[in-house]
């Protein structure tokens, strides 16, 4: 069994969840959304604290396994949140952002990141994340939930439009996708995809230097472990990768 404790006022588990045995989990150039500032970076974390999380198996509390991260947002009467983003991750956090900034109360929570170190995936821990996460949602008081989910499967297809991909089903009528299944178990509902959920800006060289390729023709570019091609410009010598994710809605408990 594994379980959530809180980042705030735990800068050892901080430091362990973003050490490189997890924070390396991710691919490089997942590291450099710069909207993740607005939650990541200085003094946005701190005001986030109380729903970032180490992953820790209850007889070793000190010891990180895993992190979660999610964001409270505000939704229900807010104009122009009638739906959720087409902008998925990036947009739900800007929202945040923005309600942090005006003192808005939140009444949602949107899961960011589950991330579980390898020795202890496939076990069903991400599904006892996912409900602590819920848990933890109507612990605050807040009412909705929601998870701009990455696909894990789609790395293998980056050429499949998500659209295509997000709504394939096995026999059984569970997603055919390992991640949005273990979401769908757990209750969720598929809502959409949000089709510019994650938007990472590049130069060449940067680009190189995250993914080792030589980024030297225009077009798309196949990277590993993206879920869609990278578009490349050398004349303009720019690189932008715009990853589709899946909007799934939860129910909190109570």
């Amino acid at each position: 069994m594994l379980a959530l404790v809180s980042l705030r006022g735990r800068d050892d588990l901080t430091d362990q969840v973003f050490a490189p045995a997890i924070q390396g989990l991710w691919p490089q150039f997942a590291l450099h959304d710069p909207v993740a500032d607005l939650y990541f970076g200085d003094p946005h974390f701190d005001a986030c604290r109380d729903t970032a999380f180490a992953v820790v198996e209850p007889d070793r509390p000190d010891i990180a396994v895993g992190r979660a991260f999610a964001v409270p947002f505000a939704w229900d009467g807010v104009p122009g949140r009638e739906a959720l983003p087409d902008t998925g991750w990036d947009g739900v956090i800007r929202w945040a952002a923005e309600d942090r900034a005006l003192g808005r109360k939140p009444d949602a929570l949107s899961a960011l990141e589950i991330t579980l170190l390898p020795t202890h995936r496939g076990r069903g821990g991400s599904a006892v994340v996912l409900d602590a996460m819920r848990r933890h949602a109507a612990e605050l008081g807040l009412k909705h939930m929601v998870a701009p989910v990455r696909p894990t499967g789609k790395e293998a297809e980056p050429l499949t439009p998500m659209a295509a991909y997000a709504y394939r089903v096995r026999a059984d009528g569970l997603p055919a996708d390992p991640w949005l299944r273990v979401h769908v178990r757990a209750g969720g509902r598929i809502e959409r995809v949000a089709p510019l959920s994650m938007i990472i800006p590049g130069t060449l060289a940067q680009w190189r230097a995250w993914t080792g390729l030589p980024f030297d023709a225009s077009g798309p570019v196949v990277v590993p472990r993206a879920l869609a091609p990278v578009l490349c410009s050398v004349e303009h010598d720019h690189a932008v990768y715009v990853e589709a994710n899946v909007w799934v809605r939860h129910v909190v408990p109570g």
